[in-house]
């Protein structure tokens, strides 16, 4: 497994050079996940940690068609692979995230139905990350063995954890990350730019754009409401949702993409202020969801 680069440097010359990247000065770009993406004209470098998974979603995202959305497709090395000194490439795409958060929802729906028919990889199963460890452990897969922090957060978790009952959907290959990879430009269809595999419900993952929509991008809690007639076992999956999340934030803090709900500027919240935002959203929704319990 290839180690991506830590921190906020741009890709060494090799790089550059095996992806074809010209283009002057880099441009750092927000990101959602670890390592930040950098922009060389007319493509984005961003860290691979994990060479398997990152080639795999590649050849899903090459040949992949969503209707009325556009991709970024990924860019291959000038000796054919995706990944290159724990850094991948793919095309730029126009846009930026936009608090639009129900044409998301249809994002999600459209991509999801395109997804329907891909095959589970194997390294889904590993838990090798601490983002697919939380998605186990948000599933009742896997018990916390001792990495949440004691106090208020895993508090939290146990709370939504025992109202959590067996429900009966088909797993699929689902994107974990829409708030930070759904990306607007006027009236050009909406972008998608990366798959954060997952293998659960596709309503799972429209529950994980509601909970980053309300913690990152400041909408109503009525927008949980809105969408619950569209969506099957709707507070099942934002238990899940809010576990997921909490569960990642709590023993990994990050920073994420944030998203002006008025001005619709994009910027990246640290991981302490990202703790606390999504520690007030699981306070506010808990007792939405008992009541629907």
């Amino acid at each position: 497994m290839a180690t991506s680069p830590v921190g906020s440097a741009p890709p060494p010359d090799h790089v550059l050079a095996a992806f074809g990247a010209v283009g002057g000065a880099a441009e750092q770009l927000p990101s959602g996940r670890q390592g930040a993406p950098f922009l060389f004209g007319d493509i984005v470098l961003s860290p691979a940690p994990d060479a398997a998974e990152t080639s795999w979603v590649a050849g899903v995202l090459e040949h992949l068609h969503v209707p009325s959305v556009r991709l970024a497709r990924p860019v291959r090395s000038s000796d054919g692979r995706w990944v290159v000194g724990g850094w991948a490439a793919r095309r730029r795409v126009s846009g930026v995230p936009l608090p639009r958060y129900d044409d998301m929802l249809a994002v999600s729906s459209r991509l999801h139905q395109a997804l329907a028919d891909v095959t589970e990889p194997r390294f889904l199963r590993r838990g090798h990350t601490v983002g697919h460890w939380a998605d186990q452990l948000a599933w009742g897969e896997v018990a916390d063995d001792g990495r949440l922090p004691e106090g208020h957060g895993s508090a939290l978790v146990a709370e939504l954890a025992s109202g959590r009952r067996e429900v009966d959907l088909p797993a699929q290959l689902t994107h974990g990350d829409l708030f930070a990879d759904v990306l607007f430009a006027g009236d050009a269809p909406p972008a998608v730019v990366d798959i954060a595999p997952h293998w659960r419900p596709a309503s799972w993952a429209s529950a994980v754009l509601a909970v980053d929509a309300l913690t990152f991008g400041g909408a109503s809690i009525d927008l949980v409401d809105e969408w619950a007639g569209r969506l099957p076992e709707w507070p099942q999956m934002l238990r899940r949702a809010l576990i997921f999340r909490l569960g990642a934030q709590l023993i990994h803090p990050s920073p994420h993409v944030s998203v002006d709900p008025v001005s619709g500027r994009v910027s990246e919240m640290d991981a302490s202020e990202a703790l606390v935002h999504l520690l007030s959203v699981s306070e506010v929704l808990s007792p939405v969801l008992s009541a629907s319990a």
